[in-house]
């Protein structure tokens, strides 16, 4: 039950993009479609995942002047990793990606659950710490980048809903992102209220 709370947290209580806020830069700049939105939030989840599980497990050997660098020795590791696997096995998801993928080493999301939860936390729950805030980054990036690509060109994951000229290129731009951010974070507060 308690592993459970932890992974709910990640997903419902404290999701870094509808409650946080946090990670706001590849959440606005990656969600351009859903496919983009999701394989982005599984890249990070990848990494938060793989990070702070190592972190938790050395924790007792890092000294507490050398933390942080070490937490992003450790996190910089895992992106290469992931970064290497991409254009190698997935190189057009890659370049459609580009420098968000590199990125994800200063994400405040990654660094953040490293620095509060895999630091102090043991090996496992910091592993499902890592899985919940993965799951809801990227449960919040493909929602948002559901509901862009569905209002810009009437598509979803590809799928043709309805003629792209129906579509508002608004929601693929820029401006749109912020508008679908923010009606996206005002529904699930209003939800999060009711409960």
């Amino acid at each position: 039950m308690k592993y459970l709370k932890i992974v709910k947290n990640g997903i419902i209580d404290e999701n870094p993009s509808f409650v946080l806020l946090l990670g706001m830069c590849p959440t606005l700049a990656t969600t351009s479609s859903a496919i983009n939105g999701m394989s982005m939030g599984l890249a990070t989840a990848f990494v938060l995942i793989c990070s702070n599980t190592v972190i938790s497990a050395i924790k007792k050997l890092i000294p507490d002047q050398v933390r942080i660098p070490a937490c992003i020795v450790v996190i910089a590791s895992f992106v290469t990793i992931l970064q290497m696997c991409m254009q190698a096995f997935l190189p057009d998801l890659y370049k459609s990606l580009g420098l968000f993928i590199p990125l994800i080493v200063v994400n405040c999301i990654v660094l953040g659950r490293a620095e509060s939860f895999a630091s102090k936390n043991g090996v496992i729950s910091s592993g499902l710490d890592g899985l919940g805030m993965g799951l809801g980054f990227t449960l919040a990036l493909t929602l948002l980048g559901l509901f862009r690509e569905l209002l810009g060109t009437g598509k979803v994951f590809g799928l043709t809903l309805f003629p792209e000229n129906y579509g508002s290129l608004l929601f693929v731009l820029a401006p749109g992102a912020f508008i679908a951010l923010g009606y996206l974070i005002a529904i699930v507060h209003k939800i999060n209220k009711k409960n």
